[in-house]
């Protein structure tokens, strides 16, 4: 194998090999993990370690600037066989992000250039759909195309039922149902992992993601812990990391939903909930926020019963969390001047004796 097909093997497209040219004294290469300031990365020559230049680093103006999993980066070799330099970042296709640790309103890259995210959700105690509606919209922001997988179905007694309930919500996606004993499901994941492309599981710790992985590996890599007591699994991954499977594409390993959050997500949410945006579009005022307004064509589907008042609810619920990651300071700012004004009126309130 020539060294160009060992770097299409990790994804590196026409796109990215266009986007390299820029830098012909570099080499491109792509992240495989980060741990303690440091990236595994695979190039031409292998795996091997790297680092930040201090070029990079005096130009990042964020933490969204650094390099994740899944990015691909151009890098220079060590001459005394030390670590390799990263010197840049190309364009990512797509990306998942999160709020950083801290009082910093800065978003942090999770994993990136993912072609298809599978929604991981249990179907025992797991099971929520105002939760998978959460999953759909991160996924729909991203970039990658969604994909929702079932698993522990062998723990389900009321399989159709809830296939129907997640068909109802995840509109226009491909479900697939798995078992935690048979091989039932695994081979319709596998034909969505295409050579050269890039997945990644999501969901809450403990609904199968490091079984499916250690399936498609062939192997045991990633620990699992099984069930608890009550029915679900403790958190094992602890970090992300992307491998190459046999069968040919990339598996991204993340850990527990602990990791994401809505963060600028309002296009992903209006396409997770595309009917409640048709219905919108046919309100008498285009500024409608359907919490009252006359001729408001969201609240009367929702009084007739063509929208489920639980989805509405669940809409409204990402759309304020969303609006409060885009601005923090303005929802506190307003948040403190209506409780300033409450205390105002309780203060003139005539005392009752």
């Amino acid at each position: 194998m020539n060294k160009l097909n060992k770097m299409k093997e990790y994804g590196l497209s026409e796109r990215f090999q266009a986007l390299a040219q820029e830098w012909k004294d570099l080499i491109p290469a792509r992240i495989l993990s980060q741990e303690k300031g440091l990236y595994r990365i695979v190039s031409e020559e292998g795996e091997q370690l790297a680092e930040i230049s201090g070029k990079f680093r005096y130009r990042a103006a964020s933490l969204s600037d650094f390099p994740a999993v899944g990015d691909f980066v151009m890098i220079s070799r060590s001459e005394n066989e030390g670590n390799a330099l990263i010197h840049h970042l190309l364009p990512r296709t797509s990306c998942f992000v999160r709020r950083a640790a801290g009082e910093s309103r800065q978003e942090q890259v999770v994993a990136a250039n993912i072609d298809t995210v599978f929604l991981c959700m249990a179907l025992n105690q797991d099971y929520n759909i105002r939760k998978l509606e959460r999953l759909i919209s991160i996924a729909w922001d991203s970039g990658a195309t969604p994909v929702v997988v079932l698993t522990k179905s062998d723990l389900c007694d009321d399989l159709a039922q809830k296939t129907a309930e997640v068909s109802a919500v995840a509109i226009g996606l491909d479900i697939l149902v798995t078992t935690s004993l048979e091989e039932s499901g695994l081979q319709a994941l596998q034909s969505m992992i295409a050579p050269g492309k890039t997945v990644a599981l999501i969901g809450s710790s403990g609904v199968g993601k490091s079984t499916l992985i250690n399936r498609l590996l062939q192997e045991e890599r990633f620990r699992t812990n099984g069930l608890r007591d009550d029915d679900k699994g403790r958190h094992t991954t602890t970090r992300r990391e992307l491998v190459l499977l046999p069968s040919g594409g990339m598996v991204i390993d993340t850990p527990g939903m602990r990791e994401f959050g809505m963060w600028d997500s309002g296009e992903g949410i209006d396409l997770a909930f595309a009917e409640i945006d048709e219905l919108a579009a046919q309100c008498r005022f285009r500024d409608c926020t359907h919490s009252g307004e006359p001729g408001c064509a969201v609240q009367r589907a929702v009084q007739n019963g063509e929208l489920s008042a639980e989805r509405f609810e669940s809409y409204c619920k990402l759309k304020n969390e969303n609006s409060y990651s885009e601005d923090r300071e303005g929802y506190l700012i307003a948040k403190g001047k209506r409780e300033k004004e409450i205390s105002k009126r309780i203060k003139t309130m005539p005392i009752r004796r």
